[in-house]
């Protein structure tokens, strides 16, 4: 198979495989924004939120370097 084919398809997984750090991005705001909201409106609660909160960032975190973790993987591979 041709080496420029495969390298081309390798920088393009590797692309998609970011995605997921995308991704991982949008939920952890949509996460921090949805916080923000829940004290305004039940600051006698903030504590929980705020725990349950860092425990749903590391969460989506941690796919983000997973994604991250194989596009770097795709990357540097040697054929």
């Amino acid at each position: 198979m041709n080496e420029f084919f495969v390298k081309g398809m390798i920088a393009i997984a590797a692309g998609v495989a970011t995605l997921g750090v995308a991704g991982a991005g949008i939920g952890i705001g949509m996460i921090g924004s949805k916080a923000c909201e829940s004290i305004a409106r039940q600051p006698e609660a903030a504590g929980e939120i705020r725990s349950s909160m860092i425990l749903s960032i590391a969460f989506s975190e941690v796919t983000a370097i997973y994604a991250l973790f194989i596009a770097i993987i795709l990357v540097f591979m040697k054929l």
